[in-house]
């Protein structure tokens, strides 16, 4: 499966193929290619953090600068625009979201409505609700994270391993051919469970309805398929109540959300909360109107509001806090909640052999469809179902949350992955790529697109072959997502030189191309297929040595890729 999630509603988003501000146009950089700073104004063009390399790392996570956060402001600011469009286009009435880097908050902004809407007919409120940067969100799915969270604290007091059947400790796991289906598997989504059943339609209590989990049978052989199953995480979360003797809601309060201090993070919120939460759907089938307060997962509302797949609420900065407490190797301000190596096991990929569906132990990894440009083998992250999604970049100590209520008032609406991977997007963008020179270099970027083609092209007017050689760094989509050099004779018939560019260069490379005799123009080519984008391509310093032993540099123009120093 390519990409989770793309089957979606488009959303109308803001084109991230124009100049962003800041860079300059193509057609004036011929004559104005030294970008020289202004005399009083001797910073580095851009933070000395650059993309995977952020420096020291604050031990909280606090409000500060965004360049003191090794970011650029330009792509944050766009972030306003694109949020705003998807609320106009009633993807959801409000959002917040986070983004910080080493622990510095560069932007936390709040947007439109945490309540609009009286029920499923978009009525308006008498009195709506603004959306604030405290605003609690039901996280739905994002939830998981804390119950695998949980189970790995048990782990690491060696109440089970990774490998035993469930059944060892919940003998009425083994029931339907369940019997050896490991803890691992259900961690992964590997178990063979359907990914869902009515639950909330079943039974009469939640231990009823736990129970018919237990004897729910499988859809698949256990490790045979990844099929993401809500009954995963519900088994999970019963078995860290059986293992602690703890309800599930008293064991994360006590092991994670109270020693981080993350006051603002529970299951089922007390009704003096209510003006602080964000409503979420107007539900009939329940006979519980407008949810608001309350968890929207039905299932997990007939659990009472505490299950392993959904029921946390909890806020921005909180997230910020738990998400920074594993990129710290799992401390947070001195309060140590799991081992290093604990943590490197929930970040590591445990299913290679079931290709773009990466996996940690809860985790999600490297899926572009929501994490985007800042997608990445070791990039982690979890979607909620209501509208949230959270993405973690350890190779750029990086943070970006996106909480909304897309849920309100029904889930009837637009897909929220555009503006999800918009935000990861400008995120990724605003950590700056270090450009080859003495700090006033610039290099040509191809931008973001999606179903688009965009050229850069130079005359070169070669009557003999020659070599091109130039600088080239790339983290582009792999194999989705590419880029090629092409000669041409008459600018209609081109041939391609080389190797095509596509995935990740690591750092920057000098790359050479052979030109054929007679060879016209050269042009750098980029395309790009729906949606899903890399942090892009960059070319620099191009030189074509003559077969004369003589030196020259193409002048490069282009209406769609951009010269910029970040």
């Amino acid at each position: 499966m390519k990409k989770k999630g793309l089957t979606a509603v488009a959303v109308s988003v803001l084109s991230l193929s124009t100049i962003l501000p800041g860079t300059v146009n193509a057609e004036s950089t011929e004559t104005h290619s030294d970008h020289a700073q202004t005399d009083h104004d001797k910073r580095p063009p851009h933070p000395v953090f650059t993309w995977g390399h952020p420096g020291p790392s604050s031990a909280v996570v606090h409000e500060g600068s965004i360049r003191g956060a090794g970011m650029m402001s330009q792509p944050l600011e766009q972030m306003d625009r694109a949020i705003q469009n998807a609320i106009e286009d009633k993807v959801m009435p409000g959002a917040v979201v986070l983004i910080a880097r080493k622990g510095t908050i560069a932007k936390q902004e709040a947007y439109g409505y945490a309540a609009r809407y009286r029920d499923g007919t978009f009525a308006k409120m008498d009195e709506p609700v603004k959306m604030q940067k405290n605003t609690l969100f039901d996280i739905a799915s994002i939830s998981k994270l804390f119950t695998t969270t949980a189970a790995m604290i048990l782990y690491e007091q060696g109440q089970f391993e990774l490998d035993d059947p469930v059944a060892k400790y919940i003998p009425a796991f083994a029931q339907n051919g369940k019997s050896e289906v490991t803890i691992r598997q259900i961690m992964t989504h590997t178990s063979g469970f359907k990914p869902w059943i009515p639950l909330y339609t079943m039974g009469d209590s939640r231990k009823e309805r736990m129970q018919m989990v237990f004897s729910e049978p499988l859809q698949n052989e256990p490790g045979t398929n990844y099929t993401y199953s809500d009954l995963n995480m519900i088994t999970l979360g019963a078995l860290v109540e059986r293992l602690s003797g703890q309800r599930l809601d008293a064991f994360v309060q006590d092991h994670i959300t109270k020693p981080l201090g993350m006051k603002n993070t529970m299951y089922n919120p007390p009704a003096s909360l209510k003006h602080r939460i964000a409503a979420t759907e107007y539900q009939p089938q329940t006979n519980r109107g407008l949810v608001w307060g309350q968890v929207h997962d039905e299932n997990a509302w007939s659990l009472d509001g505490v299950a392993g797949h959904a029921g946390v609420f909890s806020t921005a900065k909180d997230l910020a806090i738990f998400a920074h407490m594993m990129l710290q190797g799992g401390q947070y301000k001195g309060t140590r909640i799991l081992k290093p190596e604990t943590v490197d096991l929930l970040a590591k990929n445990q299913i290679p052999q079931f290709s773009g569906d990466d996996h940690g132990l809860g985790w999600e990894l490297n899926q572009g469809w929501y994490m985007d440009a800042l997608s990445g083998k070791h990039t982690m992250g979890h979607t909620g179902f209501t509208g949230t999604s959270i993405v973690v970049s350890p190779k750029n100590d990086t943070i970006a949350i996106l909480l909304t209520n897309r849920v309100h008032p029904t889930r009837d609406t637009v897909s929220t992955n555009g503006i999800r991977r918009q935000v990861a997007r400008l995120t990724a963008d605003a950590i700056p790529v270090a450009i080859p020179g003495k700090g006033k270099e610039r290099a040509w970027f191809s931008g973001y697109g999606s179903d688009s083609v965009k050229t850069l092209t130079a005359k070169v007017n070669i009557e003999q072959q020659a070599t091109l050689s130039f600088e080239t760094w790339y983290r582009t989509e792999d194999s989705y997502d590419y880029g090629v050099i092409e000669g041409s004779e008459d600018g209609k018939r081109w041939t391609t030189l080389g190797e095509r560019v596509t995935g990740n260069s690591g750092d920057w490379l000098t790359k050479k191309v052979q030109l054929p005799a007679n060879t016209k123009l050269i042009r750098f080519r980029y395309e790009t297929d729906h949606s899903v984008n890399g942090r892009g391509w960059y070319v620099h310093h191009l030189k074509l040595s003559h077969a004369d032993g003589t030196i020259s540099e193409p002048k490069l123009k282009s209406d769609s890729w951009t010269l910029r120093n970040y």
